[in-house]
């Protein structure tokens, strides 16, 4: 009897130990997601609006570059942001609205919803809202205009996981309007109805281009975070669960959930920046072919905000 005890014992303790090792996470931290690694790019705008020196940064290895050169990812980084350099009609113009800022014995990103304008011989010509944003992907630079910006930007990369969910680190603080603004720079500012938001979004697509080179999206996996209060300092192991499948029935789904919530843009295999329509919900054990990841300091999309929301990220990684 004594020896059946201690069996059933051993027994309780080996499962239990199996129970641990089971339920421990594996976390895959992103390249350059720890926000420590930053590319200076030093950019002369044009002399007609003013000619000033500007600096763009870049998640990447630590460099800095002098002249006005279009960038690309550089050293493996995944990342790009909504900092970039334009040449509209031969003038150089720059937007800064992410910025490495310091962090403890690192660094941190700081994205930043800002009124950015453009002088003319001293008088201002246009003003548009720039929202902060850092994702994965890559700028089609030079930007040539201000029509269509989200085919200026190829949203996301290849990935074929199914993670369980998406941690970093934040803070936020939000812009105290009850309203937001509508500036694109061509037609008179405008109030956008609703408060601004700041967001995190994770897509998990699986992708496929047909004869014409349209590219198609079934949504495989998703998270979405939206924030409307300002936090009380940082917020560190902010963990959010990846959700699979058609989640329109799950008790978190939000409508800004949505399959075609906003269009994106990749390039197709012939190198054409084409929208990325998505068509549906993907069957729960399907496979991603791409993950869409993005932090945005306004959620209302290009040139509509509220200029002071702001969001510091780091340490961005995923759980297994």
């Amino acid at each position: 009897m004594k020896q059946k005890a201690k069996f059933l014992f051993l027994l309780g303790i080996v499962n239990c130990q199996l129970s641990i090792v089971s339920s421990q996470e594996h976390v895959v931290p992103f390249s350059f997601g720890d926000m420590d690694h930053w590319v200076v790019r030093e950019i002369h705008e044009s002399g007609i609006i003013g000619g000033n020196t500007k600096h763009l940064y870049e998640l990447g290895p630590t460099d800095t570059i002098i002249g006005n050169t279009a960038y690309t990812n550089r050293g493996g980084s995944p990342w790009a942001n909504s900092n970039v350099m334009a040449k509209v009609a031969g003038v150089v113009k720059t937007n800064t609205s992410v910025f490495p800022e310091r962090r403890d014995d690192g660094w941190c990103a700081r994205l930043e919803t800002r009124m950015e304008s453009v002088k003319v011989f001293g008088l201002v010509d246009i003003e548009v809202v720039a929202a902060g944003s850092v994702f994965l992907g890559t700028v089609h630079e030079p930007i040539k205009g201000t029509k269509n910006p989200q085919a200026m930007l190829n949203s996301g990369v290849a990935f074929t996981k199914k993670p369980k969910a998406l941690r970093f680190d934040y803070k936020v603080k939000l812009a105290p309007e009850k309203d937001r603004i509508r500036s694109t720079g061509f037609s008179r500012k405008t109030t956008v109805a609703g408060q601004d938001s700041i967001a995190a979004i994770l897509l998990l697509q699986k992708r496929w281009e047909d004869k014409d080179g349209n590219i198609y999206s079934k949504r495989v996996g998703t998270m979405v975070q939206r924030y409307t209060e300002s936090s009380n300092g940082w917020v560190n192991d902010a963990t959010y669960p990846i959700l699979y499948g058609d989640i329109t029935k799950h008790p978190e789904y939000k409508p800004y959930m949505r399959i075609q919530v906003e269009e994106r843009y990749a390039l197709n295999s012939q190198g054409k920046s084409v929208p990325i329509q998505e068509v549906g919900w993907a069957a729960e054990g399907e496979l991603p072919t791409h993950i869409v990841l993005q932090f945005t300091s306004s959620h209302g999309g290009a040139y509509i905000g509220s200029p002071g929301n702001t969001m510091w990220i780091d340490n961005v990684e995923l759980i297994y």
